[in-house]
């Protein structure tokens, strides 16, 4: 097959989104027609990792095309830290400006802001954005909707700043505004009450990480953050076919990451509680997109990639009845683990492709990582790239389109505590690692041990009979691997 040159990509990047929660990959309690039709009319896979079980790593990783081990503040970020990515560091968004393309962010970033020297000053423009990273436009928030500060950002300013109302953040572990609502203080002030953590600033009836001070004009309500965004993605879109110029669009959705409060119009969409219906949202989303496309007359020349950064959790830190709604519905699907952990209910997720000149529709079982599209959309664009760049990437566009039913021959991604797993062919291997076995808060088995593990993934997708002992020489060759591969030069 030949390459499609000029050709339009967005990736739209679900949060916390499981393997199991679209209709497409066996879920019949959340309505999502139009991802499922995206699926029958593209190519979904079965077995795609992200490379990290939590969300800074993973983006990173995206971004990027390395690993997060090679980054060592490459981890859950609060939300006031400085960027992890080096303005130096070559980047997808890069690599789409070299071949003329215009390129935008919308939702959520999570990868730090400013160079770090210094706290962020949120009342003047930050040196270090999106914007010296690839990115011609950019409309974000600043780190997730469970961390403060709850505002936009726009380029390098907050939106809607009231000068009046300075912004000041802390992530002190005491309160240092005695001015300002926290969860303890002013319980009456909450809509939403805290399972675990979340119990700092309260900002729209909702406890937070973080404290924030100011900027009441500024804050985002969390009803509209999904239309917020969506009319910016569309915006970009509109304006780029107006421009006759081809673009790259990083849309990061902020559901189903907690605190889940859908849209008026999606509340009690399913029988699932919250989290349900913000998946359904979720989905509406992708299908106002798409519609935006076809009416554009742009869709099909458009490469649309919809995945999800890491696995699925219920409760993440709030009381939302997600268990108690939850019914038979399996949010990893038959896969064990969920966010934050080593087995592949924390890293294998859905991933989708839509795109111009598919030589195959319908499933493919190729074995892709998410740190693979640097390289792929190179090979797209026919551009070369430096000894410095996406040092961990691999050339996958012929699996992308379907061309290829194999993919890599290996991949590795990591859980919360950056213990390791290796996917090799039908066999997955845990390298040992302390920690609990069971993340009691949010109820999900972590998949440390000081015991090798190895499964049969052709047999054992659920990985519940680990055969370490009976393939010792298996288990040997794939933790000399994983040493390779982690001792291979972190500076590339």
């Amino acid at each position: 097959m030949g390459k499609t040159k000029q050709c339009n990509v967005i990736i739209v990047y679900a949060d916390d989104l499981g393997f199991g929660d679209l209709g497409c990959y066996g879920s019949h309690q959340i309505p999502t027609p139009n991802l499922d039709r995206m699926c029958k009319e593209g190519l979904r896979f079965t077995d795609a990792y992200a490379t990290s079980a939590v969300c800074t790593p993973s983006r990173y990783s995206i971004l990027t095309g390395r690993y997060p081990f090679r980054n060592s503040r490459a981890h859950i970020l609060p939300g006031d830290a400085g960027c992890i990515i080096d303005p130096k560091t070559d980047t997808v968004p890069r690599l789409f400006q070299r071949a003329g393309y215009r390129t935008g962010i919308v939702g959520k970033w999570h990868l730090g802001l400013g160079d770090g020297s210094c706290p962020i000053d949120w009342n003047q423009e930050i040196g270090l954005t999106p914007l010296d990273l690839g990115f011609d436009e950019s409309f974000i928030f600043p780190a997730t909707a469970d961390r403060v500060p709850c505002v936009y950002l726009e380029g390098r300013s907050v939106v809607n700043l009231d000068p009046d109302d300075p912004i000041a953040v802390s992530y002190e572990a005491e309160c240092p505004f005695d001015d300002i609502p926290t969860y303890y203080k002013n319980p009456e002030l909450l809509q939403m009450r805290s399972s675990h953590g979340h119990d700092m600033s309260i900002v729209g009836g909702i406890g937070r990480i973080g404290y924030m001070r100011g900027g009441k004009k500024a804050l985002w309500k969390d009803e509209d953050l999904a239309e917020a965004f969506l009319g910016r993605a569309l915006r970009f879109v509109g304006e780029s076919r107006d421009r006759k110029q081809p673009f790259f669009l990083y849309y990061a959705l902020h559901q189903p990451h907690v605190p889940r409060v859908a849209s008026r119009r999606f509340r009690g969409a399913t029988a699932l509680g919250p989290r349900g219906d913000v998946i359904a949202e979720l989905d509406w989303c992708v299908g106002q997109l798409l519609e935006e496309l076809e009416r554009l007359g742009i869709r099909d020349n458009t490469m649309v990639i919809f995945s999800s950064d890491n696995g699925p959790v219920l409760d993440d830190g709030y009381v939302d009845r997600a268990y108690e709604c939850n019914g038979t519905h399996r949010a990893a699907g038959p896969l064990r683990g969920g966010k934050y952990s080593k087995f592949d209910g924390g890293t294998r997720i859905p991933f989708l492709v839509s795109c111009p000149g598919l030589v195959h529709r319908g499933v493919s079982h190729a074995l892709v990582s998410q740190v693979d599209l640097f390289a792929s959309f190179a090979h797209m664009l026919d551009m070369e790239l430096g000894p410095e760049s996406a040092v961990d990437s691999q050339d996958m566009y012929a699996a992308l389109t379907g061309e290829d039913p194999v993919g890599r021959k290996e991949l590795m991604v990591e859980d919360v505590s950056c213990g390791k797993m290796l996917r090799r062919g039908n066999w997955t291997y845990l390298s040992p690692s302390g920690g609990a076995p069971f993340m009691g808060n949010v109820r999900i088995e972590t998949g440390l041990s000081m015991d090798p593990q190895l499964y049969n993934m052709d047999y054992d997708i659920g990985q519940q009979t680990n055969v370490a002992w009976n393939y010792g020489e298996v288990v040997q060759e794939m933790e000399n691997r994983l040493q390779e591969i982690l001792e291979s030069d972190r500076t590339r």
